[in-house]
């Protein structure tokens, strides 16, 4: 049993999207925190930081590393971070002279911003085809409908006839621009993090800019100096989701507006109701709504993430783990649910006189 309602075991039926929180998974995260950890010895070795034969180990140790999970548990109930536990048990198992070498140079927010980065990048690459999908039920819906008459609407008052066209190009435009903007973020490259202790990389003086080029190659992300406490990129990135899920909200409350209206939309497989039998209520219309709202809301507390004092801040960072994994699935559910949305539509709009 969770509280929460894209995990829970019913709820999430509607709400829930397996895909988008399988990047979330605790298991996604120790795998990409261990790929870091394997990426920084490596990148160390390339650079005659650590030996060689030490990299070796690490690296090798990282493949099949399956840590305690009540030990990390207890640690961030101690230190409030996963990445301290995890990296003293990774030690543990290195183990003899190469485990003074696991983790050098580097700091817990290192590993645990670079992971999300890491995971964050499969999230737009998933978002990205989810866009593109719908772009094509649009391009049916052009197809079949686009010419039909529609009454146009302005402060909930009827106004003038329009075309489903007119009404389907106020759908898809924002979508397309939603698209462009994540895929710049793919352009520009999620970056890597890393640090060090407070920022300056001070146990790699000389080196520390040339083993962050080489983790980030390795990781396939952007090498950009530490952002510790520079949290415009995670703000940035809830706001192009938030984006999102509000242009899909709107979609589903006009899908809501034009099925309470009768006779300018027809949908396959609508909603029961326990106590009248003949309805067929705009569920998915509806959830449309409430996840938009929902990422309305929580995005505002993540703009709050932004006031990260001095080199860096464990209040503001624990609010970007609170919301931002929120955020994100309730977008991969409202993509999810559009396009399940937009392939039930079997009618709209009258045909002209």
């Amino acid at each position: 049993m969770t509280i929460s309602a894209f995990e829970h075991p019913y709820l999430s039926g509607l709400l829930g999207d397996e895909e988008t929180a399988a990047l979330f998974a605790a298991q996604a995260d120790i795998r990409a925190m261990l790929s870091f950890e394997r990426a920084l010895a490596l990148a160390e070795a390339e650079e005659g930081v650590i030996p060689s034969a030490a990299a070796t180990r690490i690296a090798d140790v990282c493949q099949n590393f399956r840590p305690d999970m009540t030990g990390l548990r207890q640690g961030v109930a101690k230190d409030g971070i996963v990445a301290a536990e995890l990296v003293k048990q990774l030690r543990a198992a290195v183990g003899g002279d190469d485990a003074k070498h696991v983790h050098f140079g580097a700091t817990s927010q290192d590993v645990i911003d670079t992971s999300l980065m890491l995971r964050l990048k499969g999230v737009v690459a998933l978002f990205l085809a989810r866009l593109a999908d719908l772009q094509g039920e649009f391009v049916r819906l052009q197809q079949n409908f686009g010419p039909r008459r529609l009454m146009g609407h302005t402060r909930m008052q009827a106004a003038i006839p329009i075309t489903v066209a007119d009404r389907l190009s106020s759908w898809s435009s924002p979508l397309v621009r939603d698209h462009a903007r994540l895929t710049a973020l793919m352009q520009q490259g999620l970056p890597v993090q890393f640090g060090g202790a407070a920022g300056n990389l001070d146990k790699l003086p000389e080196k520390g800019a040339a083993v962050r080029a080489r983790l980030a190659a390795h990781l396939g992300l952007a090498d950009a100096t530490q952002w510790h406490s520079q949290r415009d990129r995670i703000v940035e990135v809830a706001d192009c989701l938030s984006m999102i899920s509000g242009s899909l909200g709107k979609i589903g409350q006009d899908v809501a507006l034009l099925a309470q209206m009768g006779g300018e939309i027809t949908l396959s497989g609508g909603g029961g109701s326990s106590a009248m039998a003949h309805k067929q209520n705009p569920v998915v219309a509806e959830a449309l709504v409430s996840l938009a709202r929902f990422n309305a809301v929580q995005v505002s507390g993540i703009h709050q993430s932004l006031v990260h004092e001095q080199e860096r801040s464990g209040a503001a960072w624990t609010l970007e783990w609170m919301l931002l994994p929120s955020i994100t699935i309730a977008t991969g559910a409202s993509l999810r649910l559009s396009r399940d949305l937009l392939s039930k539509i079997q009618s709209i709009g009258r045909d002209p006189e």
